[in-house]
């Protein structure tokens, strides 16, 4: 067993099997296999859901909030994601793509500790603070990197048709102009959830008068991130550049965001929960 959680275990065995019938389809276009890996996705989905109500009806006193739970949240919403576009909208590999990375963040949360909660005053201020900062951010994060795999659709299937380099695969994506389009959507979804993350953090240190914290380099960095996402826009919206050049500054901003996240623990910043 991965865990001593056997729900968690079942979560992690289930999701990697529907993969692998999602890889097959990826591979050799079969539909029945496409439908098998869609149904045991909707059993992991299930699942995650089941084990975010174990956990709050089993302890309804510890706080909810911990990296464990943050991480487990993150690869449940990049799952309903994916599920909605597999029903609404014809786009190929993009389950398996967004799943890859939502199994990943799945069997890395092993790691983590699960009762290492995000330390934060008790105050049901700060409380609410943070539920509604780690809300937003989750969100930006899923539309930021289902965005980033569009980007890296976009730019192969770009390089693809520039070098004039057919293969099957290439009939089973949009086309660039749809890729495009969706790139363009995530990041005007992603970006102004990520302005009001940041400034519900900015306004509570503000508020409790912690105003030191505000030269934080967490605090540079996000920002940094939030202009490049801006740059992105009017990149493509008032510069008009290409698509292929547009799609590639998303993969550098998502990059820049990844790197942002994963140096958290070097700063004192979220100290203001």
């Amino acid at each position: 067993m991965v865990t001593s959680n056997y729900l968690y275990d079942a979560m992690i065995y289930i999701y990697a099997l529907s993969l692998l019938f999602y890889f097959s389809d990826f591979v050799d276009a079969s539909r029945r296999a496409k439908r098998v890996g869609t149904g045991l996705l909707i059993f992991v989905w299930v699942l995650q859901t089941g084990f975010f109500i174990f956990r709050m009806v089993s302890d309804p006193e510890r706080s909810p909030v911990t990296m464990f739970e943050y991480l487990l949240f993150f690869s449940w919403l990049l799952i309903t994601i994916s599920l909605i576009i597999s029903r609404f909208f014809r786009i190929e590999f993009i389950v398996f793509f967004v799943n890859v990375i939502g199994f990943a963040i799945l069997t890395l949360n092993v790691l983590s500790q699960p009762n290492a909660e995000i330390v934060f005053n008790s105050s049901e201020l700060a409380s609410n603070l943070l539920f509604v900062h780690i809300s937003l951010v989750i969100c930006a994060f899923a539309a930021f990197t289902i965005g980033a795999i569009f980007s890296g659709m976009y730019l192969f299937l770009h390089w693809k048709l520039k070098s004039r380099k057919w293969s099957m695969a290439m009939r089973r994506l949009p086309s660039l102009e749809t890729l495009e389009r969706y790139i363009y959507r995530m990041v005007l979804v992603g970006t102004p959830l990520l302005i009001l993350s940041l400034s519900v953090a900015i306004t509570s240190i503000l508020v409790q008068g912690q105003t030191a914290m505000l030269l934080d380099w967490k605090v540079f960095s996000s920002i940094a991130a939030v202009g490049l996402y801006i740059y992105y826009l009017i990149r493509r919206v008032v510069l008009l550049q290409p698509a292929w050049l547009t799609a590639r500054w998303n993969l550098i901003c998502f990059v820049v965001l990844v790197v942002n996240l994963f140096l958290n623990s070097y700063s004192s910043f979220h100290n203001w929960y």
